[in-house]
């Protein structure tokens, strides 16, 4: 009877089959923000409140949620991005240099996730590849090709990121929640994508825009092209964005 990969990772992921984690074993922290180059220029964020959020009732804004697969022309204001990018990665205080609180749910308040953005149409952005840097709530331009976005898509199945506004990838650092989890914290990277993809979902849809979605990709191909090793660093789940 042939073998079923993902029966046997939540086998050995049960809390019975775990070895000690890192930090039972008095291993150092990891990093809450992957390393970047000091010296590159930092792209400040503007304050989000001024945009122009409609008001809403929680349950008519979870109602009236959908995919959407078709964007206009229109760019993003700055603002709007800083909005969206608040409410799904913002740092709140926490009194303690040991772990972050955010503006969404993780395990152990861990946030193993770097959000990355390939900009098509964002108003005082260049197109290209820009990384958030939450802790500083700052943006760095990253190296790229010219035609980030057609060649992301190739990876996609052909799938919206050339005609989005921008897209959100967010690639995780699995030591973040393995050292303090082991093994199982590899269940827990996936839930956390879905926390802050669901945030991204409802923000946008609060300033008439729209998400999709997407989580079938070549993963090679994908991490290659973006400079993420797929072993210390890998995109798991990302999310167009657009005005509709």
């Amino acid at each position: 009877m042939p073998t079923d990969p993902g029966h046997d990772f939540l086998t050995a992921s049960q809390h019975k089959h775990l070895d000690p984690t890192g930090q039972a074993q008095g291993l150092p922290q990891p990093p809450l923000e992957w390393p970047f180059d000091p010296d590159a220029p930092q792209i400040p964020l503007p304050d989000p409140a001024p945009v122009a959020a409609a008001p809403v009732v929680l349950r008519e804004l979870i109602e009236a949620r959908t995919t959407h697969r078709r964007y206009t022309a229109d760019p993003l204001a700055l603002t709007e991005l800083a909005y969206l990018l608040r409410c799904t990665q913002g740092v709140k205080p926490t009194g303690t240099a040991a772990i972050t609180k955010r503006t969404v749910p993780s395990a152990g308040s861990r946030h193993p996730y770097e959000t990355h953005l390939i900009v098509n149409r964002v108003e005082g952005l260049e197109p290209g590849l820009y990384r958030y840097l939450a802790l500083e709530n700052t943006l760095i331009r990253l190296p790229a090709p010219d035609d980030l976005a057609q060649r992301a898509t190739e990876t996609c199945g052909k799938q919206l990121i050339a005609d989005a506004a921008v897209t959100f990838v967010w690639a995780v650092v699995h030591e973040r929640v393995t050292w303090v989890y082991g093994t199982r914290g590899y269940r827990y990277l996936f839930l956390d994508a879905g926390h802050i993809c669901q945030n991204l979902y409802l923000a946008a849809e609060s300033i008439d825009c729209g998400v999709c979605a997407i989580a079938s990709f070549d993963d090679d191909a994908l991490n290659a092209l973006l400079g993420f090793d797929g072993t210390e660093m890998f995109v798991t789940y990302m999310g167009s964005v657009g005005k509709i």
